[in-house]
């Protein structure tokens, strides 16, 4: 190693402050991974509580589904759902410490009818079922969006998990060791001028009481 390191009074400065960058470095790093994780089992504890939410929804949705089979029938059921197109998911993002979170929103096609007239229109029993999938539908959505998040966070995690790790244990240490390698030149050489200077003056000495 000592033979690629520049054993010289500039490069022990520069050395010195590559140390302090890469400190520095390795301290946001490990700030950055903290917050990544909280921000992680932060969307972990939201995603548990919306599927415990959606659980209860559908276990609700499907008695009303049922309900509205023997109030009114499969026929009117089906005769209302026609009256809506499918919906359209729209994907933006935000960003949390350099990760792209994706952000989800559904716009409910058009309908044939307002929702004013639809809730004097549609049967209670199958309004009530619609009103319960519909929130099924944005919980959904909601939960995909969360578990993106996270397998995003995960793997940036992951990435400043490594970059941390090759910075403390390789960047560093390697660093340090040519400090030392450079120091102890350095102090070799004053070593070898002071004895110089030492037998020069010795010398002369010598010479002058002849």
């Amino acid at each position: 190693m000592a033979n690629n390191i520049r054993l010289t009074r500039i490069e022990l400065i520069n050395t010195k402050k590559r140390v302090k960058v890469a400190s520095r470095g390795l301290e946001l790093l490990k700030m950055k991974r903290q917050s990544l994780v909280m921000e992680f089992f932060k969307i972990s504890n939201e995603i548990k509580g919306l599927k415990e939410n959606i659980k209860n929804d559908i276990k609700n949705g499907l008695n009303a589904i049922r309900m509205a089979e023997v109030i009114d029938g499969t026929l009117e059921i089906e005769r209302i759902s026609y009256m809506f197109s499918s919906p359209e998911i729209k994907i933006g993002g935000k960003n949390i410490m350099g990760v792209k979170i994706p952000e989800m929103s559904a716009e409910i096609g058009k309908k044939i009818m307002d929702s004013q007239y639809m809730a004097t229109s549609v049967p209670a029993s199958i309004y009530d079922a619609m009103i319960i999938f519909d929130r099924i539908f944005n919980e959904l959505l909601v939960v995909a969006q969360k578990e993106s998040s996270m397998r995003k966070l995960l793997n940036e995690i992951d990435k400043t998990n490594r970059r941390s790790n090759a910075i403390e244990n390789i960047m560093i240490p390697r660093f340090r060791s040519n400090l030392k390698i450079i120091r102890e030149h350095l102090d070799e050489m004053e070593r070898d001028s002071f004895s110089t200077l030492k037998f020069v003056k010795n010398h002369v000495v010598a010479g002058q009481d002849e």
